[in-house]
């Protein structure tokens, strides 16, 4: 077995404005965000395209992480994805603001030969045809996450309804669950995407959660309560990372190591949020999260009350 994680995705330079401040060409890109997140708890392969503007820091610090960076190519004279985006006070969604794609518009996703052995495989927020090109690519993972967004569900319907066909997992929130199936019930959308194929689906829903759906159990939980929230940009790619990271290192894939995936996808989105960039993400440490995941399972835990106390009424 090689618990060891692949991550496909963006790397990017984002410029983001919140009511708590602002950043310019700071580190981001979905790639990046889950692939931070993951490497706390397992190896981590890194796949992606940048320009070589990208901060060389940022590499030597996610190689210092144990993340393996062959797959990342180097595109000389390149520009590097660019983002620029504006939260106000209701953080559960950016404005964009600024868009460039430049070298991530090529991106065509060549896994070298150790990355095609990794058994957990995130597919970030890439277009779909780049995501049933990394499914090709794979030798039998045993467990694959993919994420998408409302435009790929509007203009890439037939190849994300291919990878659907061909995850483990779909992770979406509640405007992209609806946007695809049409159903305004989230229980009964929820319903329509596993029979398209992945055997568990994850409901992201920001601030108030996440959710884990299969055919037969539904899981719920709340998200970890912070005191502040600087900036929400990567926590879904954070989220992912953790959640996934969690499953490589636990070696296991049951119902009950998919709940505790869970909560320490919950709990590192958490700790994301917390400052710019991946600032936050980077001083993360297994004690804190650990620490983090003890809290949110307390404020889960409640007692049972006895059958015959409630039926007897």
């Amino acid at each position: 077995m090689n618990n060891e994680v692949l991550v496909v995705g963006s790397l990017a330079l984002d410029t983001v404005e919140t009511p708590f401040g602002q950043v310019e060409e700071a580190l981001g890109g979905a790639g990046l965000y889950a692939a931070t997140a993951a490497s706390l708890l397992a190896s981590v392969h890194l796949v992606g395209v940048i320009g070589d503007d990208f901060p060389q820091q940022a590499l030597d610090d996610l190689a210092g992480r144990g993340v393996v960076l062959d797959g990342v190519q180097i595109i000389e004279g390149g520009k590097s994805f660019r983002w620029s985006g504006r939260y106000e006070y209701d953080m559960n969604e950016a404005d964009t603001l600024e868009t460039h794609l430049n070298v991530f518009a090529d991106f065509e996703p060549v896994l070298p030969p150790a990355a095609r052995q990794c058994d957990f495989v995130f597919l970030a927020n890439i277009l779909p045809s780049l995501q049933l090109r990394v499914l090709d690519q794979v030798d039998q993972p045993r467990l694959t996450i993919c994420d998408t967004m409302n435009f790929w569900i509007e203009n890439a319907r037939e190849e994300l309804l291919e990878v659907l066909s061909r995850v483990h997992v779909a992770a979406m929130n509640d405007a992209e669950l609806r946007q695809l199936t049409g159903q305004p019930n989230l229980a009964k959308a929820a319903t329509e995407v596993l029979e398209m194929g992945p055997k568990y689906l994850v409901i992201k829903k920001g601030e108030y959660g996440a959710s884990l759906v299969s055919c037969d159990r539904h899981f719920a939980l709340p998200c970890y309560p912070l005191p502040t929230v600087v900036d929400p940009t990567g926590a879904g790619d954070s989220f992912a990372g953790g959640f996934i990271g969690f499953l490589a290192w636990s070696g296991e894939i049951s119902d009950e190591q998919l709940r505790q995936a869970l909560a320490i996808g919950t709990v590192t989105a958490s700790a994301c949020v917390e400052d710019f960039s991946i600032n936050a993400l980077g001083r993360l440490t297994a004690e804190e999260l650990y620490k983090r995941y003890e809290a949110l399972r307390g404020m889960v835990a409640f007692p049972d009350i006895p059958r015959e106390a409630i039926c007897s009424v």
